[in-house]
């Protein structure tokens, strides 16, 4: 029997916003323990926000309501971006990774305007 899934889950967006949060939290549980808490917690908020917001904009009727959600998600990603320079300052994250996660970043916040944009 195929398992079901939501209709968020099938986008693609939502899938590499799972993904961006698998390499958050590596990035998270290597930072020094005064850091996991303050930015490592702030990072990881913004990138569940990023997949939440995707999953709970979907499901809404309106396209008004689904562009303030999918608004909110953009937004998030941009915050994570500002997160990834603080650590890259603090020299908190290798420059690969670094580059890594900010690329896979602009790919979702395309993805994301993309699905903005198809909503008008």
């Amino acid at each position: 029997m195929e398992e079901f899934k939501f209709d968020f889950e099938k986008l693609k967006v939502y899938q590499k916003s799972l993904e961006l949060i698998d390499k958050i939290f590596l990035i998270v549980k290597a930072l020094p323990g005064e850091y996991e808490y303050s930015l490592g917690g702030n990072l990881i908020r913004a990138a569940l926000s990023i997949a939440n917001n995707l999953a709970e904009g979907n499901g809404k009727k309106s396209k008004k309501e689904k562009n303030r959600y999918f608004g909110i998600s953009l937004d998030s990603a941009r915050e994570c971006v500002s997160v990834f320079n603080v650590l890259k300052r603090q020299e908190l994250i290798k420059e690969d990774e670094y580059n890594k996660v900010r690329l896979e970043t602009k790919e979702i916040t395309s993805m994301i305007w993309g699905l903005i944009n198809s909503q008008s």
